[in-house]
C-alpha cells in the first residue's frame, strides 16, 4: 500500500547568500516560510520542484518539505524544517535580526570593492 501524499513546500538555499528560501505561489523566492506556496497535490508539487530545480543560477539544494496549512500560511511539520526557518544557529544575524527584510534574489548585490593592500 502506498503512502498518501502530504502537503509540501518547495525549499532550497540561495546560491549567493546561502539563506534558506521558499518558492511562493507567484514563482518568486522568499526567506519566509509562511509565504511559501503549499502544494496539496503530488503532481503540482513535482512540477513546482522541477521548475525550481531548473533555477540553478539562483538556488541550490532544491527539495520538497512536508508542511501544513496554518493561520498565516504554511507551517513546517518536522523539527528540521522548523529549525531551518530560524536561520543560522551560531549567533544572532540574518533572520534573527530582521525577519521582515527581504532581498531580491534575482538582482545582483552591489559589493564594496576590497581594500587595496600596499
Amino acid at each position: 500500500m502506498s503512502r498518501s501524499f502530504t502537503p509540501k513546500v518547495v525549499t532550497a538555499n540561495d546560491l549567493r547568500l546561502g539563506d534558506v528560501v521558499y518558492l511562493t505561489q507567484s514563482g518568486q523566492w522568499s526567506r519566509l516560510h509562511h509565504e511559501a506556496a503549499l502544494y496539496t497535490a503530488e503532481d503540482a508539487a513535482n512540477a513546482a520542484l522541477a521548475s525550481a530545480a531548473a533555477q540553478s543560477l539562483i538556488v541550490v539544494g532544491v527539495y520538497l518539505a512536508d508542511a501544513k496549512a496554518g493561520p498565516n500560511g504554511p507551517e513546517p511539520v518536522h523539527f528540521r524544517e522548523a529549525f531551518r526557518t530560524r536561520g543560522p544557529s551560531n549567533y544572532a544575524h540574518g533572520k534573527q535580526v530582521d525577519l521582515g527584510k527581504q532581498v531580491d534574489l534575482g538582482k545582483q548585490v552591489d559589493l564594496q570593492e576590497p581594500a587595496k593592500v600596499a
